[in-house]
């Protein structure tokens, strides 16, 4: 079987990869798979910290997925040697003020009729298990089965791990997909059994679906030895902090209803400042490495698309801020469904026909 991928970001990689197991020719198309959305994300395995409410099915299914990480991440490291920078290490969600300690508290609550494992903290107690906090600190959630990995890290894996199997990478837009043609910009078409789009919010480009760029802004800083720095992932209400291993820190990320702009803008910036040092002050002590910007796809629920096209084109996009985190149930939902199976039970929330049916 011949199958055409169109996106080099984490969901189009992984679906390449599985597809290529299974025995698939795979090639990925793909202008600039720099510009993935994934290069800049920080990588949080957040089901639990990022719930929302009347969203149980997609909870579901990011709870799924984030089982899946650990094994997935080792199958990786095990084909090609390459660490994809998956960290089982657990979440602080930190509440500032006493406003944030009302959320927090609402948060917990929630979480408990949900039955998903929450640790409440004090203010002594939070401050206790991560010393880089401010003094302000009122109190805090510990949520263990939220984790994260380096997605630029997941990424370069997956191609290698692809590389191994036979996939290929184009780098050319495609300007049409059908169920056994893609055209790219240069001219070409390929042929194909069949086709994948995950092409982020792109992928509205090629196909009718209701996918839209949403803008994301992150900073990273450098380690410093100058300051208290944070050992943990770590939420506020309107930010979170990922540290790495190696010591940086991943500050983000803003939701930006603007189109396909990927302009990182002085607003933005200050804004993330100073969420973070308001629960981290030791960030001032710290190295800008970067400020930077992507764009998700978004649906108008939130939630992703993984079915086959009315035109019999398999489609796996629309994963906004979860791309990450649901990297691993979209490959085995898609590689699923192209080798002859079928959706699997887990993706049937997630049909194109859901739209039509809300209107």
């Amino acid at each position: 079987m011949r199958v055409v991928v169109v996106g080099a970001g984490i969901i189009g990689r992984a679906v390449a990869w599985r597809l290529a197991q299974r025995g698939a020719q795979v090639v990925i198309v793909d202008p600039d798979p720099s510009r993935a959305a994934a290069q800049v994300a920080a990588g949080m395995l957040a089901p639990v910290t990022e719930v929302h409410y009347a969203e149980e099915a997609l909870l579901g299914l990011n709870l799924e997925s984030a089982r899946r990480w650990p094994a997935f991440a080792a199958e990786i490291e095990e084909e090609v040697r390459a660490d994809p920078g998956f960290v089982e290490c657990g979440t602080l969600a930190v509440a500032r003020d006493a406003d944030d300690m009302a959320e927090l508290d609402h948060l917990a609550g929630y979480l408990d009729e949900l039955r998903l494992p929450t640790e409440r903290l004090s203010s002594r107690e939070v401050r206790r298990r991560e010393p880089a906090l401010g003094p302000s600190t009122r109190g805090g959630l510990w949520v263990p089965g939220d984790h994260q990995v380096n997605p630029r890290k997941a990424l370069d894996a997956l191609a290698l791990a692809g590389e191994k199997h036979g996939v290929e990478e184009i780098p050319a837009g495609a300007v049409g997909a059908g169920s056994e043609t893609v055209e790219l910009d240069d001219g070409r078409e390929l042929s194909a059994d069949a086709v994948v789009v995950c092409a982020g919010w792109a992928s509205g480009d090629l196909l009718s679906v209701p996918v839209r760029p949403v803008k994301g802004q992150v900073l990273r800083f450098g380690p410093t030895t100058r300051a208290v720095m944070p050992s943990h992932v770590l939420r506020g209400l309107d930010v979170y902090l990922a540290t790495r291993s190696d010591g940086e820190v991943v500050v983000g990320a803003t939701s930006e209803d603007v189109g396909p702009d990927t302009t990182v803008t002085v607003g933005a910036v200050r804004r993330l400042l100073d969420e973070a040092w308001r629960l981290v002050p030791g960030l001032d002590e710290a190295p800008l490495l970067e400020a930077s910007a992507a764009l998700r796809p978004a649906t108008p629920d939130g939630a992703p698309i993984l079915d086959t096209s009315p035109g019999g084109v398999h489609v796996a996009t629309g994963h906004h801020r979860n791309g990450v985190l649901l990297a691993p149930v979209t490959a085995d939902a898609v590689a699923a469904a192209v080798c002859g199976a079928g959706w699997p039970s887990e993706s049937a929330p997630f049909r194109l026909d859901r739209f039509e049916r809300s209107r």
